[in-house]
């Protein structure tokens, strides 16, 4: 597996000269794509060959002739799926098994896990090409203030990032391959890396042994985490920007952010993606999300999956990832809730933009009531951590990581009434929620939900 530079390069002057041409050079390009890649598919993948057997010819092809696929269907027959034969699911599980291979290619592809908090965890497969589109598209998008953010970031100090140290997760497995095919550009980056699995404590320290910390990459939980810590006193650290991912990020706590680091010269960016597709989306000067839809469709649609208007929030969004040839997501269920703005970005963008409404992995749902994880204020003075476990449909279990001398019994008490007064509020008064003596958990990819859903029972491709 290599990284050509060139070629990045030819994917930054691809998505300029696209960008350049307004919608209409964009829908060209995406169709265009489109078609080729589900050419490939069928052509090389056995499973796609079967399920796009009777549609009409590939040149002719539309998006709304292709069938929804979700990841237990795709993952049952992945042998079938890639569009190589030389990486059997056996022998990518046999890699992720391996600690000492996070971030080393499997000859000419990367392999990458997802955290499986929605179910089954997902295999990621990349190849050469689709590293560089990352590279090349990111760069395409910037706007003269990302240059200038990048230039003065360097000069402030390192950055850093936070996620999954305990497997083959991109967020820090992405920049260890980098670090193999291309140092000179990881260098650039500056990158050091920090478990978020870690004591709290622990973490704390290490931030604070770096000192000048200027950047950091983490998910929205790891920031609240490192938000307490700074209004406590105990992080010293005085960052100039911070990167979020990977959940939903809320106003509350980007607010509670600011307040906590007014060092934050560059505020959070927080641009949505997946180990899917991770360079799915780019962040504006302004703040909004916008899909590289040159590279990647992304379709707001309802129940039925058939697309809802600008303005309406989704039940779930279908990807497809036309910079992927060697493991195709076409028209996958991601799960997530989005919403398209119906008017056009302040920053002239010809690129659609959207708000994240919600990540599918956080939702909770009881009898036919859904509810947002936001709806539960999980934050109380005497504890460092809380956590709400929903252990079956109607039962849930709160854990707490008390802070230093709290009393376990009226801090339990409180937090339990708070969260029964939600269900009530939402007339479920028949659920029950329990002391738990187990400590709040990370996910295996070291993000900390506040609230742990039953995963759903989801259907095959």
């Amino acid at each position: 597996m290599r990284f050509s530079l060139p070629r990045a390069l030819g994917y930054f002057a691809s998505g300029r000269w696209t960008a350049w041409g307004g919608r209409k050079r964009i829908d060209a390009r995406q169709l265009h794509n489109l078609r080729r890649l589900v050419e490939k598919a069928r052509r090389d993948s056995p499973l796609f060959r079967r399920l796009y057997a009777d549609l009409r010819p590939s040149s002719e092809i539309e998006l709304r002739d292709l069938p929804v696929t979700r990841k237990p269907g795709l993952m049952a027959e992945f042998d079938d799926w890639l569009t190589i034969r030389s990486l059997p699911l056996e022998r990518a599980h046999e890699h992720l098994r391996d600690m000492q291979k996070v971030g080393v290619p499997v000859e000419d592809v990367a392999v990458f896990q997802t955290s499986g908090t929605s179910g089954e965890p997902a295999v990621i497969v990349l190849s050469s090409s689709f590293v560089e589109y990352v590279y090349g598209i990111m760069m395409a998008r910037f706007e003269l203030y990302h240059w200038r953010l990048l230039r003065d970031i360097s000069k402030l100090g390192v950055r850093v990032t936070i996620s999954g140290g305990n497997g083959h997760f991109a967020g820090n497995g992405f920049n260890k391959l980098m670090q193999r095919l291309y140092p000179p550009l990881a260098k650039r980056l500056g990158l050091t890396f920090i478990e978020a699995e870690q004591p709290i404590d622990r973490l704390v320290d290490r931030l604070n042994m770096i000192g000048n910390v200027a950047w950091i990459v983490t998910y929205p939980s790891m920031l609240a985490i490192l938000v307490e810590e700074k209004m406590a006193g105990r992080l010293q650290i005085e960052p100039a920007l911070f990167t979020t991912g990977g959940e939903t990020l809320t106003d509350d706590l980007r607010e509670r952010a600011g307040r906590a680091f007014p060092s934050l010269k560059y505020g959070i960016s927080d641009p949505y993606g997946s180990t899917e597709c991770l360079a799915l989306s780019f962040e504006c000067s302004h703040g909004r999300k916008h899909v590289n839809e040159d590279w990647v469709i992304l379709e707001a649609v309802d129940e039925a999956m058939q697309p809802v208007p600008d303005g309406t929030v989704s039940e779930t969004v279908l990807l497809t990832v036309l910079a992927n040839e060697v493991q195709p997501f076409i028209r996958y269920d991601l799960g997530d809730c989005v919403r398209y703005d119906r008017d056009t970005c302040p920053c002239g963008s010809p690129f659609r933009s959207f708000q994240v409404e919600g990540r599918q992995a956080t939702l909770v749902r009881v009898g036919e009531v859904t509810l947002s994880p936001l709806v539960f204020n999980l934050e109380h003075a005497h504890a460092r951590r809380i956590q709400l476990v929903q252990t079956r449909e109607r039962d849930f279990e709160l854990r707490i990581q008390l802070a230093e001398e709290a009393l376990a019994g009226p801090v339990f008490q409180e937090v339990i009434g708070a969260v029964k007064q939600v269900f009530r509020d939402n007339g479920l008064d028949d659920v029950t929620v329990r002391k738990s003596d187990a400590p709040p958990e990370f996910t295996a990819s070291g993000k900390f939900h506040e609230v742990m859903p039953l995963r759903p029972a989801v259907s095959g491709a």
